[in-house]
């Protein structure tokens, strides 16, 4: 199975420039997975037959935002993360507010296995975030993924 993973940091453009088609013949991935796309489904014009595509995108327009193209439907999708751990680890305490309105969590179901995709939020110049990181982000993203683990 290719498996990819990558940063767009802004799909629109990363299409219009040529490279994404690019990357998709070159690679020809089974399963696709994009962060910061910085766009809504419908500013996109993107036709991948053969794919099932999900794009969980911010409230805010052109910010964050993920994306999972995969040949293989999944048994589900989700979006987010769980309200009771973004309640558990406080992650809305910042100025941001829901981490769930940033877009920034995909996970699929397969046949075997869990698939996440996370744009995780960026420290900033000034550390702004970084107490959200260290003390909500990364342990809240442990405690998720431990419990998809767990099954």
């Amino acid at each position: 199975m290719n498996l990819y993973s990558w940063n767009v940091n802004g799909i629109r453009a990363v299409i219009n420039k040529g490279e994404f088609a690019r990357f998709m013949a070159a690679h020809n991935p089974d399963i696709l997975c994009l962060q910061e796309t910085k766009a809504q489904r419908q500013q996109v014009e993107l036709d991948l037959p053969g794919y099932h595509e999900h794009f969980y995108s911010a409230a805010k327009k052109g910010y964050s935002g993920t994306a999972v193209f995969s040949k293989t439907a999944p048994l589900q999708w989700r979006d987010g993360l769980p309200a009771e751990l973004v309640e558990q680890f406080q992650l809305a305490a910042d100025s941001y507010g829901s981490p769930n309105d940033e877009g920034r969590v995909i996970t699929a179901e397969f046949a075997g296995f869990w698939l996440v995709t996370c744009y995780t939020p960026n420290s900033k110049g000034d550390l702004s975030r970084l107490a959200l990181r260290a003390k909500a982000w990364d342990p809240c993203m442990l405690a998720y993924l431990q419990g998809l683990e767990a099954g």
